[in-house]
């Protein structure tokens, strides 16, 4: 067994990585769906599906309407279309009871991903190591991958939270979810797209230039992925401290033969 850091292969990783996305989409699309039903989310959207088909009929405007239908116009019939589309769009904004049940779609979508969501990674990246140990995942226990202390001691349940939570569920996964609900719902302008650029570059950096190639969500943590196979991984840093002393000693003896 080697003292050093044995780095799981990036590819074994990525792989991993992939089958624990798909079992924390399970659990998500479950709750999901569970939570709809409970908060009526299908309930606003047929009532505000309703409300855009009694504007449109009533300003006689398609607001599904393509840029290349819209093009096959005349000029006068694109500026009639066009001051009716903006009548219409005046009307939405007066109408308080549209305004709510518009309001309440875009919350009740951040409740049900984020709920969602955080239930799907604590029951894979949390629950899950806690059950199998080292820090192993489903898809890190089918690749033989661990996670560990970069000091090659076991992780402990704190820095396994920080990891799950914080780093892969707050930054990695729900900030940019929120972002494409609200780019979705056209509430948010260029800026959420420079936020997504730039969570994409934190990542690049955190894997080029930490010693363990590591995501950003094992830089927050002070974890790495490892080779199970080959790692020695110790249960204490006194354990650690022990084994080297007595290396030490050993080596020491034989230099006295």
């Amino acid at each position: 067994m080697n003292l050093s850091l044995q780095k799981a292969n990036f590819g074994k990783r990525i792989i991993a990585g992939i089958f624990d996305g798909i079992f924390t989409g399970i659990i998500a699309v479950a709750v999901a769906t569970v939570l709809s039903l409970l908060l009526g989310y299908d309930g606003y959207m047929s009532e505000l599906n309703e409300t855009y088909e009694r504007y449109e009929a009533e300003y006689e405007v398609d607001l599904q309407i393509t840029r290349q239908e819209f093009d096959k116009l005349s000029e006068q019939e694109q500026a009639e279309y066009t001051e009716r589309l903006e009548a219409l769009n005046q009307a939405l904004a007066e109408d308080g009871e549209a305004a709510y049940t518009y309001n309440m779609l875009i919350n009740l979508s951040l409740i049900i991903l984020s709920l969602s969501l955080l239930l799907g990674v604590v029951a894979i990246e949390f629950v899950v190591p806690l059950l199998f140990g080292n820090g192993q995942t489903l898809g890190k226990k089918i690749f033989g991958i661990g996670v560990i202390n970069s000091e090659l001691i076991k992780v402990n349940n704190v820095q396994l939270f920080v990891r799950a939570v914080l780093g892969k569920f707050a930054i990695e996964l729900m900030i940019p979810v929120c972002i494409i609900i609200m780019i979705f719902f056209n509430s948010i302008g260029i800026l959420g797209a420079f936020v997504l650029i730039g969570i994409i570059i934190v990542q690049a950096v955190c894997v080029a230039v930490s010693r363990t190639n590591s995501l950003l969500h094992d830089t927050l943590a002070g974890t790495v992925a490892v080779d199970l196979a080959s790692q020695r991984i110790f249960d204490t840093a006194e354990k650690k401290i022990e084994y080297i002393n007595k290396l030490q000693a050993e080596q020491a003896a034989r230099k006295d033969y």
